[in-house]
């Protein structure tokens, strides 16, 4: 298969700092947070990576770098063979940006008021002159209305008209309105209640059977991630513990957060299996401890995993970044 996005060791770094002048009354270093940690991963054409991982590990910094919203402190984003950067502000950014679309996680404010849902739609189809006529315009509006779910007279709306699991279709329809490649889904369904999400999950799943579409998938919900993902990376801290298809990693998990993550989903079967719930709290990303950054919460923790922090390695057709794992203590 193609490798159609890429990531290469992106690090992303953001300074937190008290003003300057507050930091010399007060005597204080300047603090920096490294919300994105040395994350690799490519993703297949046609197939969806999800990443998953509590609320602050850094997968919403991952997509905003994937599409171009943060520039990163170090590492690369290739795409179909071209690294991002050196695109974005050229004159072949614009035909990159229309091959990378992104659906943002609220679909109450990621949409604007004061615009109908033919100037939301249409906006990116007439800046990348994708139609010549406002009646060729209105036409494709109202086909991408269609293929979410929605009805072409719904155009002339407005988004307060609209339910949240609506909003979030006409999202969808203006990520599509450039016949992009590959969509950054952030949590797109986190916002709505359980029987919408399926709905849009499906309109998704169905989207990327007709158009060979790509994603990238970013949830904390790993039932909705199950049922959506080919390859799932498990994220905390800012850096990818594990790295595996989904199968694999639901049926057999390695890392000792990954196992803590699946014993925190509700067992509906009753299978009896010994369960581990989620320990501790995530640690102050200003003051990461030492070494592997989740040996205060594991239960088998050593001391080389208080002071060696463990790189994400190949190991029985998987990544993952455990000692633990790699010297058969799990």
């Amino acid at each position: 298969m193609t490798t159609l996005v890429e990531a290469v060791d992106l690090v992303k770094v953001f300074d937190v700092s008290a003003p300057w002048l507050n930091r010399v009354i007060e005597r204080k270093p300047r603090q920096q947070v490294h919300a994105v940690d040395g994350v690799s991963f490519s993703i297949e054409k046609g197939q969806t990576l999800a990443l998953v991982g509590e609320s602050g590990c850094g997968k919403s910094t991952v997509a905003r770098l994937l599409v171009g919203l943060h520039e990163p402190t170090r590492g690369q984003v290739r795409f179909d063979g071209l690294e991002t950067r050196m695109v974005w502000n050229s004159f072949e950014g614009r035909a990159l940006r229309r091959r990378i679309q992104m659906i943002f996680q609220d679909p109450y404010a990621s949409l604007n008021p004061r615009w109908t849902v033919r100037q939301i739609v249409g906006e990116p189809i007439t800046e990348h002159r994708l139609a010549t006529t406002q009646g060729e315009l209105a036409e494709r509006v109202g086909e991408l209305l269609l293929q979410v779910g929605l009805a072409p007279a719904d155009m002339d709306r407005f988004p307060h008209q609209f339910s949240g699991g609506q909003r979030q279709r006409i999202s969808i329809a203006r990520a599509l309105a450039t016949r992009p490649e590959f969509l950054v889904c952030d949590e797109p369904t986190s916002a709505l209640d359980v029987s919408v999400q399926a709905q849009v999950l499906n309109i998704m799943k169905d989207l990327q059977r007709e158009r060979g579409l790509t994603y990238l998938f970013i949830s904390h919900n790993l039932a909705v991630v199950r049922h959506v993902s080919d390859v799932v990376g498990v994220m905390y801290l800012g850096r990818i513990v594990e790295l595996s298809d989904t199968r694999t990693l639901f049926d057999e998990p390695r890392h000792p957060y990954t196992r803590m993550l699946l014993d925190a989903i509700p067992d509906i079967g009753m299978t009896g299996r010994a369960r581990t719930p989620v320990q501790g709290e995530v640690p102050n990303p200003l003051d990461p401890p030492s070494g592997c950054s989740f040996h205060p919460r594991c239960p088998l923790a050593s001391e080389r995993c208080r002071v060696e922090r463990p790189a994400l390695t190949p190991w029985a057709g998987i990544g993952v970044a455990c000692h633990a794992v790699t010297e058969g203590r799990h």
